[in-house]
């Protein structure tokens, strides 16, 4: 009997009336909670999805695609033949020198523990920083007037309004190789002007200054080839780790070359994780709704314990009539796949089209959850439900291919 044969028994025995209504009943029960189960499973994975788009695109913004750091230490030091080496390397589109220091601002009597980074002129070609202004402009000034753009979490701490400042802030920087004897020469002071706010996430709003390249340097005591990292845009979809490994043949030992997992390898690590985590939670509802359709193919067995003597008596063996009720139990898996992942396909859309599921306060980027669907998470749900129909159906197929022929009567 060939595969059609097989779907038509599972089909008919599904269509059928049964002389027990509540075979019926249960039937459907288990094709709703799969439904169910499916839709949960897609909704949340995409709503999951949506988020993590949201917050890498956050990061992104911030952290760049590449970055050269120290392997030790705080600092690097970089000859410009070097700098030249690495901006010539293929698959680089352009490089920024950045040199980054804890340091304490003070407006008035309102003062604020930041990091100050100062970066060069191509910074705006590496960072999406600029693009993410929230007020003034993006301007760092030079070494004699620096510039300051606070995150607006730095700039509420000191009561700005850094379009509109007039007055220099005081900015107090620890001096490298300075004795510790004495705690006020350690210390240089400098006044830097407010030009702008950026607002990319809380995690930078509320710690990170920018500011001029040559001014920090100079106010810490760094050399000329000296700074804390280098940070690079590669240029169109080249790949990260061929465009790495050329940088580490380039610079030797001594250098960390990071893209942007290994930047934030605790956030993608948590991310990855949590997304684990919700999958196996709703497949265990998938699992318990299972449980509904081992009772549903246990009592369909009974009922048609008459047409599988006599398909055994007519030649059908054990593995045929095992094939028709695991076809039964994909069947009834299928129907309710289908149905999950059309439902939420049509909650997909109304959430994008219509923000049904508003996120409430007014700290958000967005106003609605973000949901993304993903064709991964689909092959994945589709897998999970298909292979719990088939665990599902096993014993009461087995049962029914082991049943005992007796037509006496």
């Amino acid at each position: 009997m060939n595969l059609s044969m097989i779907l038509k028994f599972s089909w008919r025995y599904f269509r059928a009336k049964k002389s027990t209504n509540a075979i019926n009943i249960i039937s459907w029960v288990s094709v709703v909670a799969i439904m169910f189960g499916t839709a949960a499973l897609i909704i949340i994975l995409s709503a999951f999805n949506g988020f993590e788009s949201l917050v890498k695109s956050l990061y992104s913004s911030f952290y760049p695609e590449l970055r050269i750091g120290p392997e030790k230490g705080k600092t690097i030091r970089l000859t410009q033949q070097q700098l030249n080496q690495i901006r010539g390397t293929a698959g680089i589109g352009s490089i920024s020198l950045v040199a980054e220091e804890r340091a304490l601002l003070q407006n008035g009597p309102l003062q604020t523990v930041v990091n100050i980074k100062g970066v060069d002129n191509q910074y705006p070609t590496v960072s999406g920083l600029p693009g993410s202004m929230y007020r003034g402009v993006f301007n760092t000034g030079d070494a004699q007037k620096p510039g300051l753009v606070l995150g607006v979490g730095v700039e509420q701490m000191l009561g700005l309004a850094s379009d509109r400042s007039i007055y220099p802030v005081s900015i107090y920087l620890p001096k490298k190789n300075m004795p510790s004897a004495d705690p006020s020469a350690a210390l240089g002071l400098a006044m830097g002007y407010p030009q702008g706010s950026f607002a990319i996430q809380t995690e930078f709003d509320n710690k990170y200054v920018i500011t001029n390249l040559d001014f920090v340097k100079s106010y810490t005591g760094l050399s000329e080839n000296e700074c804390s990292a280098v940070e690079i845009k590669l240029d169109g979809r080249v790949n990260t780790e061929i465009v790495s490994s050329a940088i580490k043949s380039l610079l030797g030992k001594g250098y960390r070359i990071e893209n942007r997992f290994e930047q934030n390898r605790m956030l993608y690590t948590t991310i990855r994780l949590e997304k684990l985590a919700i999958y196996g939670i709703f497949s265990l509802i998938l699992i318990v709704a299972a449980f509904n359709m081992v009772g549903a193919l246990s009592m369909l067995v009974l009922e048609k314990k008459k047409d599988i003597q006599v398909l055994k008596a007519m030649g059908a063996d054990q593995g045929l009539l095992q094939k028709i009720f695991l076809a039964e139990g994909m069947l009834l898996s299928f129907i309710g796949m289908a149905g999950g992942m059309s439902i939420a396909l049509l909650l997909y859309f109304l959430q994008t089209r219509f923000k049904l599921v508003p996120l409430e306060g007014a700290t958000f980027l967005i106003d609605y959850y973000p949901v993304k669907l993903v064709m991964t998470d689909f092959l994945l749900v589709a897998s999970t439900v298909l292979l719990i129909g088939v665990l599902a159906s096993w014993m009461p197929a087995r049962k029914a291919a082991l049943a005992v022929v007796d037509l006496r009567g």
